[in-house]
């Protein structure tokens, strides 16, 4: 088959749904697919030449948050019916109302991802967006669903959360599976290189975030509960590695100063490749108390590494993580978050090593890349678009 994913950016920077994107479109490829994506990025972007699958760059997009792309619309009418299937991932930008006009227009089906878009957890933490996502909703987001062949979520939570966000709504749901590849297994030389570069973390115990340091993660919480369980154990270490996209970090180190912690939370920046797995690998639980999180790319990776995860339970997976026992899971608040991290040193070596034997088990069965591919297949199978004329 030949697939057309459109995405308002391939910046990986952004987060969980364009690395699903990359991952699925990867794997789909080495089945003999076809994989390319469409999105409002400028073509010179430098994310745009270094992302592994074809773009077809329609931007730049205007100033602004919306990323409108004045050529996406004219370039989906010209070149839509080519491909088996339109995916369009993610909403609230113009690149998914600019393919529902598109293939409304050509009377094409497309599915959509909505990526945890309709959680209502935003509705609260932003009312004036939510006041414009009111305005906009019926006129577009609304529509956008209720006309696509499939409206796909990846996982029962997200399916449910998202009836709660908006009136009126109508989708032909579907859950699909969701995951990642399976990261490389030589974990002791991807360790030891990444200890060679922050030798500050050797012979520490060492707990790892990693992602969007923003405050939809609860990056705050893990400093705040880290602060209150230090002192029991002085090889308790943070390293709180990703992209600081809204200028939080530098009250995030400045709360840690307070606190006393400077020299006990590592900060790295964004770690990609080799220095991301050795950043797993280096640590010895994988910590998430998010707010929102769709799925969590980042949970499914530490598991495929062989790591128990410590997260909330509006990371959309707890569910599966708990029935597993591969992870600890709490309130996403301080006083869970806290819990959280209280039990995790509590637990005996030999219980840790029990929890830690079944995360790659959960990864195979419910997380890994083969069947995030597959299940979209079947989808694109049900609702492919009408033969080309």
């Amino acid at each position: 088959m030949k697939l057309l994913h459109v995405v308002s950016s391939v910046d990986r920077r952004f987060g969980g749904p364009i690395e699903g994107v990359l991952q699925r479109g990867l794997r789909l490829r080495e089945m003999g697919h076809e994989v390319e994506v469409a999105s409002s990025d400028d073509p010179g972007a430098p994310h745009v030449s270094a992302f592994p699958l074809p773009v077809h760059a329609l931007g730049p997009p205007r100033r602004g948050g919306y990323y409108y792309a004045a050529s996406l619309r004219s370039w989906l009418r010209a070149h839509a019916a080519s491909y088996d299937s339109v995916i369009v991932n993610g909403l609230w930008q113009y690149h998914s109302f600019a393919a529902w006009q598109v293939m409304r227009e050509l009377g094409r089906p497309y599915v959509i991802f909505t990526h945890g878009m309709l959680d209502p957890w935003f509705n609260q933490a932003y009312p004036l967006k939510r006041l414009k996502k009111l305005i906009y909703w019926p006129f577009a987001e609304y529509r956008v669903l209720r006309d696509a062949a499939a409206v796909l979520f990846t996982s029962e939570e997200e399916r449910l959360l998202a009836r709660q966000s908006f009136w009126p709504y109508h989708a032909r749901e579907r859950v699909v599976s969701y995951g990642t590849r399976l990261p490389p297994q030589h974990a002791e030389p991807l360790r030891e290189a990444f200890l060679a570069d922050h030798p500050e973390l050797r012979g520490k115990r060492v707990l790892l975030f990693l992602g969007r340091l923003h405050a939809k993660k609860g990056c705050d919480l893990m400093v705040e509960a880290f602060a209150q369980v230090a002192a029991e154990e002085p090889r308790l270490h943070l390293l709180m590695a990703g992209p600081d996209q809204t200028g939080w970090v530098g009250e995030l180190k400045a709360r840690a100063r307070t606190l006393g912690l400077a020299d006990r939370i590592t900060w790295p920046g964004m770690l990609v490749g080799d220095a991301k797995w050795g950043a797993f690998y280096a640590s010895e639980a994988f910590m998430l108390p998010s707010h929102q999180e769709n799925f969590g790319i980042s949970v499914a990776e530490a598991l495929g590494c062989g790591r128990p995860v410590l997260i909330s339970n509006k990371v959309n997976i707890w569910r599966e993580v708990v029935e597993a026992e591969a992870g600890l899971v709490a309130e996403d608040s301080a006083p869970g978050t806290l819990d959280i991290l209280k039990a995790w040193l509590a637990m005996s070596p030999d219980d840790r090593a029990a929890m830690t034997r079944r995360t790659r088990a959960l990864f195979r069965e419910r997380f890994s890349v083969d069947r995030m591919a597959t299940s979209l297949i079947d989808v694109v199978s049900d609702f492919q678009a009408a033969p080309r004329t």
